[in-house]
């Protein structure tokens, strides 16, 4: 499988990042292992956490995802084979939360004593803080950096006024730069950052690896009507935003494109973002091992002119 270089980190990676946001929530911790395998033997190579996955499900305390991939490292001797990617940032409870240096600093230590390695691959600012200057979050950055904790920052969640902001305070101080971008980005959710983000990331090199390339779900195909929500956890609010006039004229135009291609409509999905000029990978998660089969196959799909000219008219 071929390989992308996120932003100018030195990071290769596959068109496809596995998404560890399931992991100990939808997916217990031995499917979790199935799936993971699964990825690696298919020649995937990224995966994307947080310690905040899974403060959300009651009783969860949040690094859950993390615990996981960790054991799962640890156990099949794989950590030089993978990208492993997190995240600090998101409010896990009231006491820990931000991008303050004091707070990196200290919930850095936790995600590696988890994930059970002495280094992580990309870290990232899972969402900006206003209360904090982007100053003082690069500047725990360029330390961890130095210690030889972190190979490569990333942030997500960030307005382009922010992220032009860091990028320029990183030039100016000397701090390490954020080399890739983790924006909402799919075949529906794309005015705002093809309009706002988009033209500053390819102007700055930056790497882009969209979660929610699926739509939480809904570019499978598996939600066409209000009975299919009730199909998973995250039906109510797939059916709340997704489950539309455009949404249905999107699922059509993929249905059109897979039949063609004798693909799924989540393969079709996730390769028309892998065919978006500047971008590097799709983030996605599976629920069970056929799933990252499944999406898998993506990154063999070749989209034709017509084709994204097709998707891209029913997204707009």
């Amino acid at each position: 499988m071929q390989h992308r270089e996120l932003g100018r980190s030195g990071l290769h990676i596959t068109p496809l990042m596995l998404g560890g946001n399931v992991f100990g929530w939808t997916a217990d911790e031995a499917t979790s292992f199935r799936i993971l395998d699964t990825f690696v033997a298919g020649g995937g190579n990224a995966i994307d956490t947080a310690d905040g996955y899974s403060v959300w499900v009651p009783g969860h305390v949040g690094g859950e995802s993390e615990t996981i991939i960790g054991k799962w490292l640890k156990q099949r001797g794989r950590r030089d084979d993978v990208v492993i990617a997190t995240k600090v940032g998101w409010e896990v409870n009231p006491e820990n939360k931000g991008l303050k240096k004091d707070y990196i600093l200290r919930a850095v230590e936790g995600s590696l004593k988890r994930l059970q390695t002495d280094y992580i691959d990309l870290y990232q600012s899972h969402r900006d803080d206003p209360t904090t200057p982007v100053e003082e979050t690069l500047e725990a950055y360029a330390q961890l950096v130095k210690e030889g904790k972190v190979r490569a920052i990333g942030a997500s969640n960030f307005s382009a006024a922010r992220l032009r902001e860091s990028l320029e305070a990183s030039k100016q101080h000397g701090f390490p730069h954020y080399e890739s971008l983790q924006p909402l980005y799919n075949l529906y959710d794309r005015a705002e950052f093809e309009r706002d983000l988009l033209p500053l990331l390819q102007e700055q090199h930056i790497g882009i690896i969209p979660y929610y390339g699926l739509a939480a779900g809904f570019l499978t195909g598996k939600y066409r009507s209000e009975a299919d929500l009730q199909k998973s956890p995250r039906g109510g609010g797939v059916g709340q935003k997704y489950l539309n006039e455009k949404g249905l004229r999107i699922l059509k135009a993929l249905d059109e494109v897979a039949d063609r291609l004798q693909a799924t409509p989540a393969q079709v999905a996730l390769a028309w973002i892998m065919a978006q000029p500047g971008l590097t990978a799709p983030i996605a998660s599976a629920t069970s091992p056929e799933q990252v089969t499944e999406l898998l196959r993506a990154t063999d799909l070749t989209l034709t002119a017509e084709d994204v000219r097709t998707l891209n008219q029913a997204g707009e």
